[in-house]
């Protein structure tokens, strides 16, 4: 038996679609920190402000990949995730 494909996923298992939205668990794996961290990153104003659906926070891939390939600068603003 194949295992089913996973939509949207790259061989990494981070979604590689620039349109795909990473909890707060899948950034952390991306960025290899805690998700403790991934938190007071946003607080801090250092990473690019997520989206909040209801109550689910997530950012977008490509905000992401284009923070990471600009060399991480801070954002415009500090948010909270409370």
């Amino acid at each position: 038996m194949s295992s089913p494909l996973r939509r949207n996923s790259c061989p990494s298992g981070f979604p590689d679609d620039p349109l795909a939205l990473l909890d707060a668990h899948q950034l952390a794996g991306l960025l290899r920190c805690s998700v403790r961290h991934v938190h007071r990153l946003v607080r801090a104003g250092h990473l690019p402000q997520p989206l909040r659906l209801g109550t689910a926070v997530r950012w977008r891939r490509g905000a992401i990949n284009a923070w990471l390939e600009a060399g991480c600068p801070e954002s415009s603003r500090a948010g909270t995730l409370r």
